[in-house]
């Protein structure tokens, strides 16, 4: 499970446990990480984590946030990478199951499952829209190619490969989703937004779902079909 460790000035102050799909960073009480100083914007940052992928987006901070010592608006994290914020620093850690772990990990987590979601209806969109952040691979990946084709609006018939670690999907503030490219298949997950993505007709829940070829996902009132490249 991966943690953050946030420090300043060289002591450290706190190791957060990253156990939510999505943990905000900012001066706010309601955050789930608070950091009551001036130079943090009520709501800083943001922490998605998606099975065992992590990444880190700006909520169009007033000073910015640094990965690095680079500023980012969205970055995938690795091990040992620094966030910094202001004069306080937050150190991502992984720490990594032994090999036994990591066996009946993925015999649990990523088994096909036949449970279904309840059905619910998204709410229409005036203005179909789908906008994909995607962030470089970090290992050589052994899957067929895949890619996403847009099935209505004015992006009807527009193809987005789906090449990259992590893609995220949506209305950023009203419906986001977001792909993940593992060794073993392809997962999509909800990220944000009250209505749940729906696939093949049947809401997604809390979990990743594996996609399968021909998957329809209806999206933020966009309707886009999977389907692996041969």
């Amino acid at each position: 499970m991966a943690k953050l460790i946030l420090s300043m000035d060289g002591l450290v102050l706190k190791e957060i446990v990253l156990n939510k799909e999505r943990m905000t960073i900012g001066r706010r009480a309601s955050n789930d990480v608070q950091i009551d100083n001036l130079a943090i914007s009520g709501e800083h940052a943001a922490v998605v984590t998606i099975l065992e992928d992590s990444f880190l987006e700006d909520l169009n901070s007033t000073n910015g946030t640094l990965v690095n010592g680079q500023p980012i608006r969205k970055h995938f994290l690795k091990d040992g990478d620094l966030i910094e914020m202001g004069k306080y620093k937050l150190k991502y850690v992984v720490e990594r199951p032994s090999a036994i772990e990591t066996e009946e990990y993925g015999k649990t987590v990523f088994q096909p499952e036949g449970e279904a979601a309840a059905a619910t209806t998204a709410p229409p969109a005036a203005e179909p829209v789908v906008s994909a952040t995607s962030v470089m691979a970090t290992q050589p990946m052994t899957l067929p190619a895949a890619a996403l084709q847009i099935l209505n609006g004015a992006n009807a018939g527009r193809e987005l490969a789906l090449t990259k670690t992590l893609t995220t999907l949506g209305r950023p503030g009203v419906q986001v989703a977001a792909i993940t490219r593992r060794p073993h298949g392809y997962f999509i997950a909800h990220v944000e937004g009250a209505q749940f993505p729906m696939v093949n007709g049947q809401a997604l829940d809390a979990q990743a779902r594996a996609l399968r070829d021909h998957d329809i996902i209806e999206l933020a009132g966009t309707k886009m079909e999977f389907f692996l490249k041969e």
